[in-house]
């Protein structure tokens, strides 16, 4: 049995957890929740796992949650409420799932704590790949992806972890709703057609993400972190049926992909229950339905995402950590129709050109980069 903490339980992630909970319910038990500010429902979710630990980043949100639950729940807010319930003794893994940099501190607080930690926010690992690492090696915990992405390149290696024998990791990216769009009609872009992903139930940020392909960027620094790999064996390739989630070829020309549905609960049951296996009700495959696997390579020039996040992880430092801030701010803005589609990489790569570059950077200078990128991006928009 697994004790997990769920740190962004109310997004998409969060929801398929509770879903992979409730399937294999004599291997994963949550015993910790935690979100932003979805007070009912966080709510309901205590009430459908009879969770005893809670945490909710928004202070008024927390009150409500308290003032509805039995004494016999524990409600913590803000920032220093996240790393206690990261540290709950109980637990055996936090699994992280909270977009933007919330989730940084908790994972680091968890793997002080000796806890494996599975982690389904970019953030963590493009801002602080490097140090989050290291801890993770000085304490004797695993990190273990969630990403369908990564999850796949995991289990590719876990048949051969000698990273010498490894030529290349190739990340699979659906393309997302505009892959076969002109690039002269991209500015017209709409929020409402960047929001239809043609493959995957996602939230807004990253659904956004994966029309520009930034998101498939982020994933190249993370896998580079989280694999050892030196960024320039990072690849990626459109594969429009999202059923190959990635592959890993190896110096001899052999390549191992890992292949489903569609569906987080996948990856984040792996990650739970690794390094076994464990039946479950999910569908799967039937190959005479497939038909066909189509393969192409992405359009850098039309979605420049790709190019500016190998730069950003190839230099390193607070580069990947400015671009991750200035891609949110352009987002959002985009999300709030402040800002045309190609102006969400257009305000990235202002925004990095801008940057002094710090190399092996602390946590303080990564979270100030951070926060300069964030201003700088803001006043470009």
């Amino acid at each position: 049995m697994k004790k997990v903490v769920l740190l962004g339980s109310t997004g998409s992630i969060g929801t398929s957890a509770l879903k992979v909970a409730a399937d294999i319910p004599d291997r994963m038990q949550i015993v910790g929740l935690a979100a932003n500010r979805s007070a009912d429902a966080v709510l309901a979710q205590v009430e459908q796992t009879g969770v005893r630990e809670v945490a909710l980043w928004d202070d008024s949100a927390a009150t409500k949650v308290a003032s509805t639950v039995d004494s016999s729940v524990t409600v913590r807010s803000g920032e220093d409420g996240l790393v206690e319930l990261a540290c709950l003794p109980e637990a055996d893994m936090v699994l992280i799932a909270i977009i933007g940099t919330a989730g940084l501190r908790p994972a680091l607080a968890a793997i002080e704590a000796g806890k494996d930690i599975a982690v389904a926010s970019k953030e963590i690992l493009v801002m602080a790949g490097e140090a989050v690492m290291q801890a993770a090696e000085k304490h004797g915990v695993n990190v273990l992806p969630v990403d369908s992405e990564h999850n796949a390149i995991y289990q590719c290696l876990e048949a051969n972890r000698d990273r010498a024998e490894v030529r290349r990791l190739i990340l699979t990216a659906s393309g997302g709703p505009f892959r076969t769009w002109p690039e002269e009609d991209l500015g017209g872009v709409t929020l409402a057609q960047a929001l239809k992903h043609p493959t995957w139930d996602m939230g807004a940020k990253i659904t956004i993400d994966s029309a520009t392909l930034f998101n498939k960027g982020l994933e190249m620094i993370e896998a580079r972190w989280l694999f050892h790999i030196p960024m320039p064996q990072v690849e990626v390739v459109v594969h429009p049926q999202s059923i190959v989630h990635s592959m890993v070829e190896f110096v001899d020309g052999s390549v191992l992909a890992q292949l489903s549905h569609s569906d987080m609960c996948f990856p984040i049951q792996y990650a739970v229950t690794w390094p076994e296996r464990v039946a479950n009700s999910l569908e799967p495959l039937d190959f005479a339905k497939l038909r066909q696997l189509d393969f192409e390579a992405p359009r850098t020039d039309a979605f420049p995402a790709l190019d500016l996040a190998r730069a950003a992880g190839n230099q390193g430092g607070t580069l990947p950590a400015v671009l991750n801030a200035a891609n949110e701010v352009a987002v959002e803005a985009f999300r709030q129709e402040r800002l045309s589609f190609t102006g969400i990489w257009r305000t990235v790569e202002a925004t990095m050109s801008a940057h002094k570059n710090e190399p092996s950077p602390s946590l303080e200078v990564i979270l100030e980069a951070d926060e300069w990128a964030r201003q700088d991006a803001a006043s470009r928009i």
